[in-house]
């Protein structure tokens, strides 16, 4: 394998992995809060299909993002007030928004545009296009540094670099701020939280919503960036890979970039057999390289990848005492 085509390998897999890191994220919040999310799914799908639709009807990405936002926010509040203020089962919940959410986006696509379920192609403003990076262009032809430069790290949408970006961030808010510190004792101990005078009720309910704005990062990515428009079923189960990627990264936001990239890194091999081909020496079939990821996710939630051990008020709705 050549420098060049290694960079174009990588260059992929930081694409094809962003979603899954968004998503990663936000149920990292969420459940160091102590609330399971595993409608991280629905969430992403109802936000690609209302950012693509709003982005070409306004013909502004941007409004198309506030929009995914925004439903992906809706979501998030039913989903709180069905696990935190009704103290209902989290997983329940979260299944019930996913399967809404599959039905509504087409249901909604075919009423609204009637293509099948899907929207028109986005064009121009109407999507997010690559971002070329000051001096990407200068330092191109030069050896190493250049391509490097020019074709890894140059050459995104604008939410790759949010992406990555909300890792450290990520990292400084829950470890390095009292708002962190405290929920994650919410995820841990919430009696000791409510006892300090500190509302346990509004610490989960802020993490669910910091967890609806990164899904509707996540589901606007899919559909105005890495593609040009919503598709039926477009997130074809990343929600859930991204919940393996939570546990394989024990709920820390650094591992999570680590583990997100290892699937993307699949995804990507998936798009490119000819390098496994030529690396083995031996024909591969590409439905085996599309199930990768997914095999990787039930080997993870088997417990088969080391010993992660979940904060220790997850998925229990919080009773305060009288």
């Amino acid at each position: 394998m050549d420098f060049m085509t290694l960079l174009q390998l990588l260059d992929t897999t930081v694409r094809l992995a962003t979603p899954l890191l968004l998503a990663c994220l936000a149920g990292l919040y969420s459940e160091r809060a102590g609330i399971f999310d595993i409608g991280l799914e629905g969430k992403m799908l109802a936000a690609a299909f209302f950012s693509a639709a709003f982005a070409y009807s306004t013909g502004s990405v941007w409004l198309g993002l506030l929009a995914g936002i925004g439903i992906s926010l809706v979501l998030s509040a039913i989903h709180g007030l069905a696990s935190i203020t009704f103290r209902g089962n989290q997983l329940i919940s979260g299944l019930a928004i996913t399967m809404l959410a599959g039905g509504m986006t087409v249901l909604i696509a075919q009423d609204w545009f009637s293509q099948g379920g899907r929207t028109p192609q986005l064009e121009g403003a109407a999507r997010f296009n690559p971002i070329t990076l000051p001096f990407a262009e200068a330092l191109r032809d030069v050896p190493f540094i250049g391509p490097l430069y020019y074709e890894l790290i140059s050459g995104h949408p604008i939410l790759v670099y949010i992406a990555l970006a909300l890792v450290p961030i990520t990292w400084w808010v829950l470890f390095r701020t009292r708002f962190g510190l405290r929920l994650r004792a919410v995820g841990e101990n919430p009696a000791s939280v409510d006892t300090a005078g500190v509302s346990v009720v509004t610490l989960r309910y802020s993490a669910v919503m910091i967890c609806g704005v990164l899904c509707g990062l996540a589901g606007a990515y899919l559909a105005t960036a890495l593609q040009a428009g919503f598709v039926k079923d477009m997130t074809a189960g990343r929600g859930y890979i991204a919940l393996a990627a939570l546990i394989f990264a024990k709920w820390r936001p650094w591992y999570a970039l680590w583990a997100t990239l290892l699937f993307g890194l699949f995804q990507a091999l998936e798009l490119r057999p000819d390098l496994i081909e030529s690396a083995l020496g031996v024909k591969v079939q590409v439905q085996l390289l599309g199930a990768l990821p997914y095999i990787l996710t039930v080997v993870i939630l088997a417990g088969f990848v080391g010993k992660a051990i979940p904060p220790r008020a997850g998925g229990e709705p919080y009773v305060k005492e009288r």
